[in-house]
């Protein structure tokens, strides 16, 4: 009985979300000057580009991962307000997917955008990578309000590929390291736990972008 009046004496309000997106945004931006300090200080080890490109996508993996686990800690808890949360750290999650991109075609390659499509095609876990991050760009776009009330149905629909992209970014991960492969596979096995408790919604995601493909095969023939 006590665990239930404090559940519905304590309810989330749009004072409690708006501290929890200032919040969100302290920690992001702490993060961020943790990744200047480091590599105008020289923080990272022997190879900094490839340590630069380790904290960016883990920081991308783990905004998504946080992400993910919004509703079900909306539903857990009862507190549907949370949800207004999830675009924020949905932003966060691409905006380090973008600096982590961003360092792989600038250090890494020097803008050589005929060796980045090169690298994308020849090594598969740059293309599962690619991927992953196309999505992420797409649900970033579509994230307004507006575009969700032009889209309808049909939004909801685009937005089911996040799952996609969870479990694909955790196999980039694996796929990327030669060696200390655990963590990686904890974020698999994470991801995978996620997936199985949202597993009709990523069954509709994929059926979704299924749909698409066939209808694209259909309209081009």
């Amino acid at each position: 009985m006590k665990s239930q009046r404090k559940k519905r004496f304590f309810k989330l309000n749009p004072k409690h979300i708006t501290w929890l997106k200032v919040m969100i945004h302290t920690v992001s931006l702490f993060f961020l000057i943790v990744l200047v300090l480091q590599t105008f200080n020289g923080g990272f080890g022997a190879d900094p580009v490839k340590d630069i490109e380790h904290f960016t996508g883990k920081a991308a993996l783990n905004t998504l991962f946080i992400t993910m686990l919004i509703s079900p800690i909306a539903m857990y808890l009862k507190q549907g307000a949370l949800v207004k949360t999830r675009r924020v750290l949905g932003l966060y999650s691409f905006f380090w997917a973008l600096l982590h991109l961003s360092v792989y075609v600038s250090l890494d390659l020097g803008f050589d955008w005929a060796l980045v499509g090169e690298e994308i095609t020849q090594r598969p876990y740059l293309a599962i990578g690619a991927i992953s991050w196309l999505i992420l760009l797409l649900l970033t776009l579509t994230s307004t309000r507006k575009l969700q009330r032009i889209l309808g149905s049909r939004w909801q629909k685009l937005h089911n590929w996040v799952y996609l992209a969870l479990i694909l970014s955790p196999i980039h991960y694996l796929w990327s390291v030669k060696s200390g492969i655990i963590e990686p596979v904890i974020y698999i096995v994470i991801a995978s736990l996620l997936l199985l408790s949202r597993r009709d919604k990523f069954k509709r995601g994929l059926a979704n972008i299924g749909a698409n493909r066939d209808q694209k095969s259909t309209t081009s023939n």
